[in-house]
Formats: C-alpha cells, sequence, structure tokens
C-alpha cells in the first residue's frame, strides 16, 4: 500500500526536508510539491492525492483559513513554527499536527497514523456498504484492536487528535478525527450536532434548549448545526395538535 502525498509549504528548505522525509518512508510517495493552498487545489484536480502536509503561514491565504473554506480534501497533516494554531487545527478535523523543526521520528509517528487510516478506508471502500450492515467494526485503542458493535454506540466525542467513542458497553479511545469516524457511519443512523460530537439518533431520549439527551449525558448543540438535528430528529416525528 502506498499513500501519494502532497507538500504545500512556501519555504524551500522546508519542503525539502519533508520531501527527504517522505523519499525515505517506504509506505509514502510524492506526487506533487506546492508553495501556497490554490496550488494544492490544482494537484488535487489533477492528480490522486492521499494526505497533504500543510504549511500555516503562507502566501495568498493562510492554511487555517484554507481549510475553514475548502471542502473534500484528503486528510491533512499540518506543519507549522507556531504550535498555537495546534487547537484550532485539530477543531478543523486534521489528521496530526507537526511543529518545526520536526524530527524524523515524530514525522513518522504521523505517517503511521495516515496509514492506519488509510488501510481503515481501503477496507470500508472494498466492502461498500456491507461494511455498516456488518453491524460491527473494530478501532485500534493502544495496542489492542476493540471491536464495537455500531447499535451499541450512544455518541462520538473529538478530543483535539482522537475520538472516545462512547457506547452502551464503555468508552473507547482511538487515534481517529471526527471526521473520519462520520464518514464512516451511516448517516441515517447518525447526525453531526456540534463540532466536537456525532450522535446516534436513535439513541437520542430528549432535546432540552440547545442540548441532546442520551443516557443522562447532555450533549450541546451548537447553531451551525441546530436546524439540521430539529428537521431530521423532530419535526419528521413530532405529533401535533390537529388545527
Amino acid at each position: 500500500m502506498i499513500i501519494s502525498t502532497a507538500i504545500i509549504d512556501d519555504e524551500p528548505l522546508a519542503r525539502e526536508c519533508i520531501e527527504n522525509y517522505v523519499n525515505d518512508v517506504d509506505f509514502l510517495s510524492l506526487s506533487g510539491v506546492g508553495s501556497n493552498p490554490i496550488e494544492l487545489l490544482q494537484l488535487v484536480s489533477n492528480t490522486k492525492i492521499d494526505l497533504v502536509f500543510l504549511d500555516i503561514q503562507m502566501p495568498l491565504i493562510n492554511g487555517i483559513d484554507f481549510l475553514k473554506t475548502t471542502k473534500d480534501l484528503p486528510p491533512v497533516i499540518i506543519t507549522t513554527a507556531y504550535p498555537s494554531y495546534a487547537l484550532e487545527g485539530f477543531q478543523l478535523d486534521v489528521m496530526d499536527y507537526l511543529v518545526k523543526p520536526i524530527t524524523f521520528d515524530r514525522f513518522l509517528k504521523a505517517a503511521n497514523k495516515a496509514r492506519d487510516y488509510h488501510k481503515l478506508q481501503m477496507r470500508a471502500s472494498s466492502t461498500g456498504e456491507a461494511s455498516i450492515d456488518t453491524g460491527y467494526f473494530f478501532v485500534k485503542c493502544g495496542f489492542r484492536f476493540e471491536k464495537i458493535f455500531v447499535d451499541d454506540i450512544l455518541y462520538v466525542e473529538a478530543v483535539q487528535n482522537y475520538v472516545n467513542i462512547f457506547t452502551t458497553k464503555g468508552k473507547f479511545m482511538t487515534l481517529l478525527t471526527l471526521k473520519q469516524v462520520e464518514q464512516n457511519l451511516n448517516d441515517r443512523q447518525f447526525i453531526r450536532v456540534h463540532k466536537s460530537y456525532v450522535v446516534s439518533i436513535s439513541r437520542i431520549t430528549a432535546i432540552e434548549n440547545n442540548e441532546i439527551y442520551i443516557e443522562g449525558t447532555r450533549i450541546p448543540i451548537s447553531r451551525q448545526y441546530r436546524d439540521t438535528v430539529m428537521e431530521r430528529v423532530v419535526n419528521t416525528r413530532l405529533w401535533r395538535k390537529a388545527p
């Protein structure tokens, strides 16, 4: 399995460093480089890109603003000299965050995370929706591969660069982003209610103001998702008094 990568950074030395690291990892292949995010759009439209190493401070538009306004990108690993952007980056569902100067050990850790995610995506693609219909999946939790039944899931919470999957059997922490989990769950059964939460529709017991109740836990509904939540969860099944 080879992961095709793109490097977007306006500093030639920084690009060269990451290029050398990519060449030293046998499952990575360099498919393109650029000096600003606009060039990334051209690369993605013309070349198969599985993973992007994206700098933040660049001309035309910085990496964070680019991620906020651009959809359907491949998984992104941010590379920057400014650690203060880490939290905002993870809120945008980036896969990892590398602070310059980047050591090879830290780069390899991020690359391995990308490989684990790519394997998960390939398995899902090869089986199509049947992977959901089988009723379960596995996630890596530390050194264990835990089996999780879809019907047991209550909700999923994003915490920096990992997620907590809360089920009727307990909590499972795994190094995935919320976006990755959401893409692999059936959108007829689950709904995004907040930048940090995806919930099981069938497990919702009540909605009050801007909160969802699941098994006694209160989960916030953000303004961005409230209309969608009310339409899909409540309005389609709401019994109303006859006029």
